[in-house]
């Protein structure tokens, strides 16, 4: 059995993926922008990735721009059948590195046909709307012009599933009335646990959440219960937070990133890591 396939599997976007994925984002240049440092490394990290089970990868044509998707289109393609690859639009970089908001009609059906382009498909898998929200945090503003928009690019084939980022639940229904909702991706981790509420009404309807920042993002986890925890299993504190996420809830996919290869299979042991119910209660407690 992979590494990647002994958390469990999943079902969403037409595919039963593993339930430890892989994100793209840090294979694009500092503060995802730009080509990547190595490329050379970055396509053996993917290739890597895939090889040790990986079926279940997010990107977004916005990080570079345009350098993850066709990293992955020069690494994978062409794709296997069982390989699900997650994209996201609803936003841009400016030339000073920004992140900007582009989530009218017209730039999100750009973004699609970049995507598509990029990486080398004629539909994409699964397509997020990302929401501006707040930072890192949704707000409650509509989505509905946008997500409709995305919806109408379904119908025409270009896209086979939709899915959310940054999204309240308020925002969720409003995109089901639209069309089906198949995975939600939100700022969640050990420390961060706002959509605790929203994870468990997201199970019952058998829909994925995949957390994104699982160890922090710019703000690495870091507590001393955390590293207490790690110690006495004898591993990492960033496998235990991943472990966390995956003893959390049967719903929840991972998708940590990286560019090393030694340090993708850091992230992939997580599969492997069982915390016993006393510290799972300890790590449970100090969360915010």
């Amino acid at each position: 059995m992979s590494q990647a396939s002994k958390a469990g599997q999943f079902s969403f976007g037409g595919r039963t993926v593993n339930r430890m994925g892989y994100g793209a984002m840090q294979l694009a240049g500092p503060g995802v922008y730009g080509p990547a440092k190595d490329p050379a490394t970055a396509i053996a990290v993917l290739r890597e990735a895939v090889a040790s089970g990986v079926n279940h990868i997010d990107t977004a044509d916005f990080y570079g721009p345009h350098v993850t998707n066709r990293l992955i289109r020069e690494a994978l393609h062409p794709y296997a059948d069982e390989l699900l690859i997650v994209t996201k639009v609803g936003a841009s970089r400016g030339s000073d590195a920004s992140w900007n908001p582009a989530n009218s009609p017209a730039e999100l059906v750009s973004a699609v046909h970049d995507n598509l382009r990029n990486l080398g498909v004629d539909a994409l898998h699964v397509v997020n709307f990302r929401a501006w929200g707040t930072g890192h945090s949704p707000d409650e503003a509509s989505i509905a012009e946008p997500f409709s928009a995305l919806a109408e690019l379904q119908r025409q084939g270009l896209i086979q599933h939709l899915g959310l980022s940054n999204v309240s639940a308020k925002q969720v229904t409003e995109a089901q009335r639209i069309a089906e909702v198949v995975c939600v991706q939100n700022h969640y981790n050990l420390a961060h646990r706002d959509d605790e509420q929203l994870i468990a009404e997201l199970g019952k309807q058998g829909i994925a959440y995949v957390p994104f920042f699982p160890l922090g993002g710019f703000t690495p986890l870091q507590s001393q219960t955390l590293s207490d925890v790690a110690k006495r299993l004898e591993t990492s504190p960033m496998c235990v937070a991943l472990a966390w996420l995956l003893q959390r809830a049967p719903n929840l996919l991972l998708i940590p990133g990286t560019s090393s290869v030694a340090h993708l299979h850091e992230n992939l042991a997580a599969a492997d890591l069982v915390i016993p119910q006393d510290m799972l209660a300890e790590l449970d407690g100090q969360g915010a």
